[in-house]
């Protein structure tokens, strides 16, 4: 995540996707959350917000997507009123946010721009609020919140709120994601995950890599409902240059991991054509 002068006078900060290398679920919780394991890694795709504080008490978004919505439920404006509430302050703010990274899609684009926000207005307002701190109000927003507060590779657990910074160096990899032109809710596949089963044909085995294990307990739920998304992770499997191919979180994303001098380009074209150009690609790495 970065900040950038802007010569409008605006604050802008990009807003990075992530996707997890792997994710548990341990159980579901009294709460009604679940409990999982993860490890969560920033990714080169992002969005961009740029912030500008207003003379009145409002709080303004307005959005490259006119499918969201811009008002108190969107994840940009909680962060604001969230923040607001912690440091007992009115944030009056313009925020522009340009989209790139696809809603439904399994890689947290909602809450990195949330988190972005509460980055940008403890810099702007001159807060001086710590991470550990920020990541508190995120949590209050959004599971996947707090990650984005810290901005670098991280196992999270809890319902995903409890935050450690990885210190081992991570190689950076080569990404190409394959999303569908349908979204998927992440409440929907951990509500399922308890019932479901293995689709037959599908392989959901732990995939073990020279930088570490990729697995994803999320498949189970979200195979069963949508069998396309598990011969994608086949297909993709038996593609040359590929080293692994997984669900992105909750999806409806698959990622698949590229051994460097991978033409992605070219399986960027095959994966069009044999499963319509009106799925969403992208070719990326993990920050």
């Amino acid at each position: 995540m970065s900040n950038f002068p802007d010569m409008s006078g605006a604050f802008g900060i990009d807003a990075p996707a992530k996707t997890n290398l792997w994710l548990r679920v341990v159980g579901k919780r009294d709460d009604g959350f679940h409990e999982i394991e993860t490890r969560m890694v920033a990714l080169s795709l992002s969005d961009t917000l740029k912030l500008k504080w207003r003379e009145d008490d409002q709080v303004v978004l307005r959005c490259s997507d006119d499918t969201l919505p811009t008002g108190e439920e969107n994840l940009v404006v909680k962060a604001v009123r969230a923040l607001e509430a912690r440091v007992g302050k009115t944030l009056a703010v313009s925020i522009d946010l340009e989209k790139h990274i696809p809603s439904g899609a399994g890689l947290g684009g909602g809450s990195s721009d949330a988190a972005a926000v509460l980055r940008a207005l403890n810099e702007m307002a001159a807060l001086h609020l710590s991470e550990e701190a920020l990541a508190e109000v995120g949590a209050t927003i959004g599971s996947d919140v707090p990650f984005f507060v810290y901005n670098r590779p991280c196992d999270c657990s809890g319902r995903g709120e409890i935050v450690t910074p990885v210190t081992e160096m991570l190689p950076s990899l080569n990404l190409f994601l394959l999303k569908p032109a349908f979204e998927i809710a992440a409440s929907w596949a951990y509500q399922h995950w308890e019932k479901s089963g293995e689709y037959e044909g599908f392989s959901y085995a732990l995939q073990r890599l020279d930088w570490g294990e990729m697995t994803n307990d999320l498949e189970r739920p979200v195979f069963e409902k949508f069998p396309v998304l598990g011969e994608i992770k086949s297909w993709l499997c038996a593609q040359e240059g590929v080293n692994g191919a997984l669900l992105s979180g909750s999806g409806s994303t698959m990622l698949a991991i590229l051994d460097e001098g991978t033409d992605g380009r070219a399986l960027e074209s095959l994966a069009l054509e044999r499963y319509g150009g009106n799925c969403w690609t992208n070719l990326c790495r993990t920050a």
